[in-house]
C-alpha cells in the first residue's frame, strides 16, 4: 500500500494537494482538521472536546485525535489502495503513536512530503481563505499563533521520518498545477525507482 503523509504550516495547500493525490493514486484522503470541524459543526462528544482547543489556535491533545484516527482506519484501511493524511501527525509523539497505529495493521508510512511556504505567503494565504470562509482559526491572531505552533512541532516530526528516509520538502510557492507536478514527480519515482 502507498501510506503518505503531507505536511506543511497552515495555509500551505496540504487539502488542495491531498485531495489531487488521493484522486489520482486512490487513496483515501484522511484530514484530521476536515474530520474534527464535521465533528465540532454536528457537536459530537469529541467535537465538543476539539473545539474548546481549535478555537483557541491550540492542537486538539494527541488522546481524542488518536482514538478518532484508530478508528478511522479500521474502516478504510482495506478499501482503497493507500492513505494520504493531510496534516498528521503535528508532534513527534502523534508519530510514534501513527507508527504503532499503522503496525498492527502491517502497515508503513512510505513517504512524507512537507511543503515549504514562507510565513508572510502563509499568512496572506490565510486571510484570503478567512474572507470566503466561516473559519475561526481563521483570524489573524490565532492565524500567528498556529504559525508559532506548528513551527515548534514541525522539527520533531519531519526529523523522525527523515531518520526512516522517508522525508522529502517540496517547494510550496507556485500553482497548484505545478506544485501538484514536484509531488507526482517524487511519488512515482518512489513507487517505480
Amino acid at each position: 500500500m502507498l501510506n503518505i503523509i503531507i505536511c506543511g504550516a497552515p495555509g500551505s495547500g496540504k487539502g488542495t494537494q491531498s485531495k489531487l493525490i488521493a484522486e489520482k493514486y486512490n487513496l483515501k484522503h484522511l484530514s484530521t482538521g476536515e474530520i474534527l470541524r464535521n465533528e465540532i459543526k454536528f457537536q459530537t462528544e469529541i467535537g465538543k472536546k476539539a473545539e474548546q482547543f481549535i478555537s483557541k489556535g491550540q492542537l486538539v491533545p494527541d488522546e481524542i485525535i488518536i482514538t478518532m484516527l484508530d478508528h478511522i482506519l479500521d474502516k478504510e484501511m482495506n478499501h482503497h489502495k493507500g492513505i494520504i493524511l493531510d496534516g498528521f501527525p503535528r508532534t513527534y509523539a502523534q508519530a510514534e503513536a501513527l507508527e504503532k497505529l499503522l503496525k498492527k495493521r502491517n502497515e508503513e508510512i512510505t513517504l512524507l512530503l512537507d511543503l515549504k511556504v514562507n510565513d508572510e505567503e502563509l499568512i496572506s494565504r490565510l486571510l484570503k481563505r478567512a474572507e470566503i470562509s466561516n473559519r475561526s482559526d481563521d483570524k489573524l491572531d490565532v492565524i500567528r499563533k498556529r504559525l508559532e505552533i506548528y513551527h515548534q512541532n514541525a522539527d520533531e516530526v519531519n526529523n523522525f521520518y527523515k531518520k526512516l528516509n522517508k522525508y522529502v520538502a517540496i517547494e510550496g510557492i507556485g500553482t497548484v498545477e505545478e506544485i501538484f507536478s514536484r509531488i507526482s514527480q517524487v511519488i512515482d519515482s518512489t513507487i517505480n525507482p
